[in-house]
């Protein structure tokens, strides 16, 4: 059964129809879930959906779009949230310069506090990185103690191998069913056992539902790509990809 290990349930029209988002997705075989905050109001609701879905995890962050807006007491609510075992990372942090939706020193600054929060807590972080690879590789240098994902991956070759040998997972997401994407070359020269599947609901829909609000059950698209690219059964990506999100968010 496969995990989907970045949704964000707490968008309305995903969390109005959680049972049946849960229901569809049993019917693909993803069993399981990290839902995934971007601030502190919405990782507040993911922990809350949390703790009424036993199959259903939860993270707490700020994203670099909303890292302008933090308030001085951020990180110890963070830390709040981060006492329940429902919490499995720190996320989604890290920088975006394509949108620069906050200022790249806010953003660097945020992004650098979290993972000294991420340390200190000894959790792992899931990381979003949009034309940013320079600053995010000399960030997560600067936290050896730290791992985590690189979530939604969207890069090439040499950056997802110097994330692997900080010890990151690879995570893919829907844009690598898209025609053409670059990224079917990345993942068949990286390790299965350090990649990971998400669906980034209710974004990044995979073929063929590109367009239309995305699902965690189809997680599974992604999964059967990975397992073309690769070779092998669904059966065996299934298998890799569980006991990778088990071991990185000790589930």
């Amino acid at each position: 059964m496969l995990i989907d290990t970045h949704c964000h349930l707490f968008y309305k029209d995903l969390k109005n129809d959680l049972d049946g988002i849960i229901y569809r997705a049993a019917e693909l075989g993803v069993s399981r879930f990290v839902c995934v905050g971007t601030n502190l109001e919405d990782s507040r609701v993911c922990l809350k959906i949390a703790e009424q879905y036993k199959n259903i995890y939860a993270s707490a962050g700020v994203h670099p779009h909303d890292a302008k807006d933090v308030s001085e007491d951020y990180l110890d609510q963070i830390s709040n949230l981060m006492k329940s075992d429902r919490m499995v990372a720190v996320g989604e942090i890290g920088l975006d310069y394509y949108r620069n939706i906050s200022e790249s020193e806010t953003q660097k600054n945020i992004f650098r506090e979290q993972m000294a929060l991420a340390q200190q807590l000894k959790k792992p972080v899931i990381f979003h990185n949009r034309d940013a690879d320079k600053d995010v590789i000399q960030i997560l240098s600067e936290f050896p103690d730290v791992t985590g994902v690189a979530h939604c991956y969207s890069g090439g070759l040499e950056t997802a191998g110097t994330f692997l040998d900080f010890g990151y997972y690879i995570s893919f997401s829907g844009n690598l069913t898209f025609k053409n994407s670059h990224l079917v070359d990345v993942a068949k020269e990286l390790p299965l056992d350090k990649i990971l599947v998400e669906t980034d609901s209710p974004y990044l829909s995979p073929v063929p539902f590109r367009g239309k609000p995305n699902e965690p059950g189809r997680t599974r698209y992604i999964a059967e790509k990975l397992a073309m690219i690769h070779n092998v059964s669904l059966d065996v990506i299934a298998e890799k990809t569980t006991v990778n999100a088990e071991t990185l968010f000790g589930i």
